[in-house]
């Protein structure tokens, strides 16, 4: 037996075992070391047994949704390259959180995706997840940018403090260049096949042209179907967030706790991050913004720290146990669609 197939053997059927043990110490290790869990944990449970139940419940529920929409989104980007079912899409989108968890800016996202792909695809389904993650970005920019406008035009209704309000020019000034920002992503995003041919141009990009190749032929449609599953997961961490808030008493206000919800994304979407690493930040910049709504800073702390249990936490699991089964080679080479 060759050297080769002794390590494909390997890899086959021991390397899914040894990933689902790291992530599952490294997970482990990650959510022990969080000093707001105690508390935030103790609260739920207090809030379990109260009427607001009913939506921590259904935030929970939302998570179910907020996978199934990404697992969509993936399988429609994955339409000129590769056929695969909804499940197969969906056991892909909880692998890469598994593996997205221990990785700046989620960057290992990309390599548990591609774990379900055949091997001759799997470079080009980088590339393409690429592209989702660029519609994800768009969406968000573009409603942080929206409740940007509205908090610095006076449209959430908010008593700001002095040092804020001595800045409304900075943030006027900051409101137009998003804008702009995100009017030249738009574009970039709707012809991305322009830029694609303007990068294989330049030199050294010759190798990566398989892996360009499925992105220069992504019709519009496809990209305007996979901005709409974006726009509509979106709208679900909106409505899990505000379920929170309202579950652990911080506001009832949908309205302000909608857009506080969108700047606070936008700003964890400029701040680059481990997502392990994210729930100090969530919960620092949680507490500034909803902290001119509401005092219940331990409320606030709450809601944060269940959004990034249900959301990332329990998903990241789910994945890391399917990824025990993941074959790295297929026992054949498979055919080109």
């Amino acid at each position: 037996m060759s050297d080769s197939k002794n390590i494909k053997i390997f890899l086959n059927y021991w390397l899914g075992p040894l990933i689902f043990i790291w992530l599952s110490w490294s997970i482990y290790q990650q959510i022990k070391q969080q000093p707001d869990l105690p508390d935030a944990w103790l609260h739920i449970r207090q809030s379990l047994q109260g009427n607001n139940a009913w939506k921590f419940t259904v935030a929970v529920l939302l998570m179910v949704v907020n996978w199934g929409l990404e697992a969509l989104k993936w399988r429609e980007l994955l339409l000129p390259l590769h056929r695969i079912s909804g499940w197969q899409a969906l056991k892909a989108i909880l692998a890469g959180v598994a593996f997205a968890v221990n990785t700046p800016n989620r960057i290992g996202e990309y390599g548990g995706r591609v774990l379900y792909l055949p091997e001759g695809k799997r470079l080009q389904a980088v590339s393409l997840t690429l592209v989702g993650s660029f519609s994800q970005l768009l969406v968000t920019l573009w409603l942080g940018t929206i409740g940007l406008w509205l908090f610095y035009l006076g449209y959430m209704g908010l008593n700001l403090p002095e040092y804020w309000q001595s800045n409304l020019l900075w943030i006027r000034l900051l409101c137009l260049l998003l804008t702009i920002i995100c009017l030249l992503l738009m574009l970039i995003y709707l012809r991305i096949s322009w830029w694609v041919r303007l990068l294989e141009k330049l030199p050294g990009v010759e190798k990566w042209g398989k892996a360009l190749l499925v992105i220069d032929h992504l019709p519009v449609r496809i990209l305007l179907r996979v901005f709409g599953w974006s726009l509509m997961r979106y709208g679900v961490f909106v409505i899990q967030y505000i379920l929170l808030l309202q579950c652990f008493e911080v506001t009832g206000s949908l309205w302000v706790a909608g857009w506080m919800v969108a700047i606070q994304f936008l700003v964890l979407a400029i701040i680059p991050t481990i997502a392990l690493a994210e729930l100090g930040i969530r919960g620092k910049l949680a507490l500034e913004l909803f902290g001119w709504i509401s005092a219940n800073q331990l409320g606030v702390i709450t809601a944060t720290v269940s959004i990034w249990l249900v959301n990332l936490i329990v998903p990241a699991i789910a994945g890391s146990l399917l990824i025990i089964r993941v074959r790295v080679f297929g026992s054949r080479r498979p055919k080109e669609n």
